[in-house]
């Protein structure tokens, strides 16, 4: 479900260097919080405050990790470009609807060493780890294929089987080593520097203070989903971790929700379905104020490996298909949400 949203967009500040999106920098604060208090000025851009209908931009995990090709996890896409053209258009919308964006919300992805994903967790019978990008399988668990390192201290075993057999029941993608990324306190778990640059831009000029939300820190599970980690409860039925039930209902406060990020096939996926799942609970209706800005995400690509492509662009169709609009970021926001 596609949607015209075109009205007149505000110019993009002289600031915003498209070039500089490949590349991580310290963002020059009070320089840019003088400009942008002069170019709130100059266009009347009014506190977020004053807005009548409020707007939140849900930006998942657009940090150097993802984000810029000498990093751990580029999410090149198909095209080899994909997050760097992503943000490109990602800041470009943030400076052009600059007056009706109330809140910007970045999630961070954030990482330790030693986590159930990475691969100092797992060894083989030789005592090996296993290489970056293994999947493991229930299979592979039973027989013992992979096992949990005992160097750890620790007797996870059980919940090894447990956990790698909650994700086969529930459908989900396999347990998946990644390399080591947006490893907490790293250059890598950054946000991309033209974009923390357009957000403080906006936090500025509109008087908004942008609410970063942290996810994935749980040693024993994944957390692709900003909202819902993959495993909830131990082989015992101890609970290990909890949905973000105060982000949900924060974000169903508002009267649009805008989600764009990365990877669209992992974390933006499971981010909207997880949104999704909620709203159902709730009142179908709420699927009509989601917004998905297709063209700044991308889907994971890993070239003669893996293409979640089709798995990305399949989730994005079922989303419409319960109201979810499908836009892009050269549409503007106003007209759509009748804020002229």
């Amino acid at each position: 479900m596609m949607n015209s949203l075109n009205n007149s967009l505000l110019p993009i500040p002289p600031c915003f260097d498209p070039q500089k999106v490949f590349s991580y920098w310290a963002v020059p604060y009070q320089k840019r919080a003088e400009e942008a208090k002069e170019w709130a000025k100059k266009y009347n851009i009014l506190p977020e405050f004053k807005d009548k209908k409020r707007i939140c931009l849900l930006i998942i995990d657009a940090q150097n990790t993802f984000c810029l090709p000498e990093f751990e996890l580029f999410v090149g896409g198909r095209s080899g470009r994909g997050a760097i053209d992503d943000n490109i258009r990602l800041c470009e919308f943030i400076y052009r609807n600059l007056g009706v964006i109330t809140k910007i919300m970045p999630t961070l992805d954030t990482h330790t060493a030693i986590q159930i994903f990475h691969p100092i967790f797992w060894i083989n019978q030789s005592g090996e780890n296993p290489p970056p990008m293994t999947m493991i399988s229930l299979e592979d668990i039973v027989t013992q294929v992979w096992r949990v390192n005992p160097d750890l201290g620790h007797d996870l075993e059980h919940y090894a089987l447990h956990y790698v057999k909650n994700l086969t029941e529930q459908g989900k993608y396999l347990l998946t080593i990644w390399p080591y990324h947006s490893m907490l306190g790293g250059i890598g778990h950054a946000l991309v520097s033209a974009l923390e640059e357009a957000i403080f831009f906006h936090s500025i000029a509109r008087n908004s203070q942008t609410q970063f939300e942290i996810k994935g820190e749980n040693l024993l599970t994944e957390n692709y989903s900003v909202f819902f980690p993959e495993v909830l409860e131990d082989h015992q039925g101890q609970p290990i971790a909890q949905k973000n039930s105060r982000l949900l209902e924060q974000v169903l406060e508002y009267d649009a929700v805008i989600i764009a990020g990365q990877a669209k096939s992992h974390c933006v996926a499971w981010t909207i379905e997880h949104l999704l799942q909620e709203i159902l609970s709730e009142d179908a209706n709420l699927a009509k104020k989601i917004y998905l800005l297709e063209d700044c995400t991308s889907p994971v690509v890993v070239p003669d490996v893996i293409d979640f492509t089709p798995h990305a662009d399949e989730a994005f169709q079922r989303f419409a298909t319960f109201g979810m609009h499908i836009v892009q970021s050269t549409d503007a926001i106003s007209d759509f949400l009748n804020l002229g």
